[in-house]
């Protein structure tokens, strides 16, 4: 949501004391729920030169929209008229209930076959609807201290190097999977950003604190983190159980295991994670038991299932033909048993030519064949 100043504005940002404001939005940040809240100016252009290279790369996969929005990332202004800074937020999302000993249980369940596995971040209520809601929030506390001013709330929502920008605002630094690193708070947390015509004082960038560290890149299962700080995400479990919309590569297949939604691997073992927060939101809470479920019990759900379980979850966003396609490939990764083979060729008749294909090598893969002598719908 954008908000323009009108010709006339109730105060004239000159006349703002912006180094009293800074302590103000902090704490009303807090109260928001957020852990961490800089600012940073918008000078993107070093990592916007990365991006066009990560792009030429043909690194971005199906993603047609990081070229499309290239220009934009690389000039924040062009998002919102006369912006000059952003305040950037971390909200943590370990769930509440998450156990000591969260990570170790988490790569557990990897290594049982017939567990389904979704990343920890989307077994809850929908990040976007959460931090969209309470960075508005904070806009208007803001407006309500300083009057009418330009701003614009996102989160992972507007062709915005998020990532860059809470970087240069003290929150982290760009980990070698990538991702957003914090000393108090490892990885697990979202991102928002609130531009705005305000010249704030921007905060100090951190210190990179990885050391000689690779335990990211050596535990990717598909080897999608080809060096420090480079990502394939055309081999990225979470852009093949997400972003892409057709066929798993084959030879993928087997690498992804039982990670149906995301993944989670380089976070698991990332030292600094020992560090991370649990929410103090319930919106985080796990629902449906997606911390617990098996590959079967997933896979039997219907259409209807799906949509309502799903109500609030950014797992809706992939749709039931791709959240079949991935169960169907992960069945095909568990150790083979009747019941497995059941569940695959019950589903076989009424699957789209997505789902029935995935469906086709997963029994291949379990020595067995698809109902052949049945005619599909």
């Amino acid at each position: 949501m954008a908000r323009m100043k009108p010709d006339r504005a109730e105060h004239s940002v000159a006349s703002i004391d912006v180094d009293a404001l800074v302590p103000q939005i902090r704490a009303w940040g807090a109260e928001l729920g957020f852990a961490h809240v800089g600012i940073a100016d918008l000078d993107v252009a070093e990592a916007s030169g990365r991006l066009r290279a990560w792009l030429a790369s043909g690194r971005h996969g199906d993603m047609g929209y990081m070229a499309r929005h290239a220009a934009l990332r690389a000039d924040p202004t062009r998002l919102l008229s006369g912006a000059c800074s952003v305040i950037s937020v971390r909200m943590d999302y370990l769930p509440r209930g998450a156990p000591s000993g969260w990570a170790t249980r988490e790569l557990g369940r990897i290594d049982d076959s017939d567990a389904a596995v979704v990343s920890l971040y989307a077994r809850g209520r929908d990040y976007h609807k959460v931090l969209r809601g309470r960075l508005q929030s904070l806009a208007e506390r803001i407006e309500q201290a300083v009057g009418t001013f330009g701003y614009r709330v996102a989160t992972d929502s507007a062709p915005l190097l998020e990532v860059e920008l809470a970087r240069k605002a003290g929150i982290g630094w760009r980990g070698k999977h990538t991702l957003l690193l914090s000393q108090d708070a490892g990885s697990m947390f979202f991102l928002g950003e609130i531009l705005t015509d305000l010249d704030l004082p921007a905060d100090a960038p951190i210190t990179e604190r990885c050391g000689t560290c690779t335990r990211c890149i050596d535990i990717c299962p598909t080897r999608a983190i080809t060096g420090p700080y480079q990502l394939d995400a055309r081999r990225c479990i979470s852009y093949l159980t997400i972003e892409h919309a057709g066929s798993i590569p084959v030879e993928l297949r087997p690498l992804i295991g039982n990670r149906i939604y995301g993944c989670d691997d380089c976070q698991l073992v990332c030292p600094w994670n020992k560090y991370a927060q649990r929410s103090t939101l319930a919106d985080f809470d796990v629902r449906h038991g997606l911390d617990d479920a098996t590959l079967i019990e997933l896979f039997a759900w219907s259409a209807s299932d799906f949509e309502a379980r799903t109500a609030g979850s950014a797992i809706r966003r992939i749709g039931y033909e791709r959240w079949l396609r991935n169960l169907a490939l992960a069945l095909g990764n568990a150790p083979t048993s009747d019941p497995i083979i059941e569940a695959l060729s019950s589903r076989w008749r009424d699957a789209s030519a997505l789902v029935r294909e995935h469906i086709e090598w997963a029994l291949a893969q379990h020595g067995a064949v698809a109902p052949v002598n049945e005619v599909p719908g």
